[in-house]
């Protein structure tokens, strides 16, 4: 997916909507957000949950 850099806001939501993955830090907004450099995917955490991660490149 995209790249991303450290810090960047992914997804800015008011409640979880999507949830937090690997390397992903949520806001006490419900906003999530990159902790480390590298490449966004949204996953499909179950059937009814979508979780972000950011992996390294």
């Amino acid at each position: 997916g995209q790249s991303v850099l450290a810090g960047n806001i992914i997804v800015r939501q008011r409640g979880t909507a999507i949830h937090p993955g690997n390397n992903v830090g949520i806001g006490k907004d419900d906003t999530l957000f990159a902790l480390i450099n590298g490449k966004v995917k949204f996953e499909q955490k179950s059937k009814d949950k979508k979780q972000v991660s950011v992996y390294a490149d």
